[in-house]
């Protein structure tokens, strides 16, 4: 049994928010925490906007592919992260839910994710910094 906390990053199509929020916590620390993504109603591929933002700051997520939400991987999780998924997230007593409100970069162009791939980011910092012990964030 694994002691590293595990976090499920949810929006509806698992295309942009999501991704972008599980590529950040996974290269922000390179293992030391578990991260999944689904969504509610995936959609056929990860946004290409979201892709190339990501790209930008040295972060690859052309091989991702949204993932149905499943109960079992809230279950499964410590932490689930909401984004816009509403009641179609399972609730599960004991987790830790937040919801994030970021706007949806879905339909637009690189340009207009970039400030939410950034807020992204802050937010995943805060996430790391409450999960871990002080200095073991690269």
């Amino acid at each position: 049994m694994s002691n590293k906390p595990s976090v499920l990053f949810v929006c509806v199509h698992n295309a942009g928010r999501s991704q972008m929020a599980a590529a950040y916590l996974t290269a922000l620390t390179q293992g030391a925490i578990e991260v999944r993504s689904a969504g509610s109603q995936p959609a056929e591929k990860v946004n290409p906007a979201a892709v190339e933002a990501m790209a930008e700051v040295g972060i690859d997520m052309s091989a991702e592919i949204p993932k149905v939400l499943t109960t079992e991987t809230v279950k499964e999780s410590d932490v689930v992260i909401t984004m816009g998924c509403g009641d179609e997230c399972p609730y599960f007593p004991g987790k830790r839910y937040e919801d994030w409100v970021l706007e949806d970069p879905a339909g637009k162009g690189v340009e207009s994710v970039r400030p939410i791939r950034d807020e992204i980011k802050g937010r995943v910092e805060a996430l790391i910094a409450s999960l871990t012990p002080a200095g073991t964030q690269q």
